[in-house]
């Protein structure tokens, strides 16, 4: 069912410095930012030979993220992306054995324009995991 990593995100306080460490710093490919306000989100993709780091910065003081860096305020890891080929099945496959998914339960569409879910950090050691529908 869980396929390759997609991405880890990590929020950040200030997306243009943490953007710049990573190209400039690491000599990484970043993308530019872009807002999801279905989300409350900016994002920038940093571009690595086997997976991306997604860094997250809130859009808006209502975003979900907003409470993460009010409590960690240097930014830190939100969370990991998995790729599975069916959201659905995998999401009930994953609710019969006693996961939760976050939200109503329902895909919304991510950052890449696809089918993402999120499942609740306590049924995964601690970590907040996503999951993103890509092609089989």
């Amino acid at each position: 069912m869980i396929g390759r990593l997609n991405h880890v995100a990590i929020v950040v306080p200030d997306l243009a410095a943490a953007s710049a460490l990573y190209s400039t710093g690491l000599g990484a490919t970043v993308s530019a930012p872009v807002d999801l306000p279905e989300h409350g989100v900016t994002t920038v993709f940093v571009m690595l030979p086997n997976t991306k780091i997604e860094l997250l910065h809130p859009l808006g003081e209502n975003s979900p993220i907003a409470g993460f860096l009010a409590k960690n305020p240097a930014g830190g890891m939100h969370h990991v992306c998995y790729e599975v080929t069916d959201i659905l099945a995998a999401r009930d496959h994953l609710k019969a054995q006693g996961a939760r998914v976050l939200g109503d339960g329902e895909p919304k569409i991510g950052a890449h324009g696809l089918p993402v879910l999120f499942l609740h950090p306590k049924d995964f050691c601690g970590t907040l995991v996503e999951l993103e529908q890509v092609a089989a």
